[in-house]
């Protein structure tokens, strides 16, 4: 079996461990994706949701250095952006080679289309997508990236969100389009394919109640945010923390 029969063999098995019975046109998007881009499920360089696969941040970088990137350069927009508000537009250019003119992107963040959890990291998120939309642009890649997903961001109607003590439970979703915390907690741990187990306990423990769904809003949203963070910065020493929430074996009479 050659290199890239095995890491579509991978793929698809992580696939349907990760997301259960992926559908056969998913699977066939998978096999073109594997053979044309090198990426690794396992890796995290492409979540599924709702039928259709995305390309991560991370596997987008990825992509690059084994195409041997030259070089990304970001700059913010000053014309139009507005930091007063925390409205930010970044232009990235993606230089494929020494002698590349590049290939631009641009991307843009505000307080209406962020999630509430990240509010006050526009400018990053920013960066990420004009970065995401250059590299893409690049190197002919056709799938939208997760960053950019509805489910990462809130509605524009964002200021008419009511208050969490309107909320009868912390996964509920606010009624004006933006996904409840149990939604954004799951794909949180698709897209770093966390043991949920694990998760709920250590979610649990961070609120300090006896389960989750004892916990307030506020409780829950802190620690998704806590979580994504965590994951970004060091998902290797997550996951060692994430299981020390293991229960033990207990040995057989």
């Amino acid at each position: 079996m050659n290199k890239s029969s095995a890491t579509w063999r991978s793929n698809m098995l992580c696939a349907r461990r990760i997301w259960g019975q992926v559908s056969a046109t998913a699977i066939d998007a998978l096999k073109q994706l594997t053979k044309h881009l090198a990426v690794s499920v396992a890796a995290g360089d492409l979540q599924f949701f709702e039928n259709h696969w995305y390309v991560t941040h991370s596997g987008l970088l990825r992509i690059a250095q084994r195409r041997k990137c030259r070089g990304i350069e970001t700059a913010i927009q000053d014309h139009l952006s507005d930091p007063q508000n925390n409205k930010w537009v970044i232009k990235a250019i993606v230089f494929k080679s020494r002698y590349s003119k590049g290939f631009a992107g641009y991307g843009d963040a505000d307080p209406s289309n962020v999630s509430s959890l990240v509010r006050g990291a526009e400018l990053r998120i920013a960066e990420t997508r004009a970065v995401n939309r250059a590299l893409r642009k690049a190197y002919g890649i056709g799938l939208c990236s997760v960053e950019e997903l509805g489910a990462f961001s809130s509605s524009p109607r964002s200021a008419s969100i009511p208050s969490p003590s309107n909320e009868s439970h912390p996964s509920n979703g606010s009624g004006n389009g933006q996904p409840r915390l149990r939604d954004q907690l799951c794909l949180l741990i698709r897209q770093y394919n966390f043991d949920p187990n694990l998760v709920k306990a250590y979610a649990a423990d961070f609120c300090g109640t006896e389960a989750l769904s004892d916990a307030s809003r506020e409780l829950v949203e802190s620690f998704i945010a806590h979580l994504s963070a965590a994951a970004k910065e060091n998902r290797a020493a997550l996951v060692c923390k994430l299981n020390s929430y293991a229960q033990p074996v207990e040995a057989q009479p």
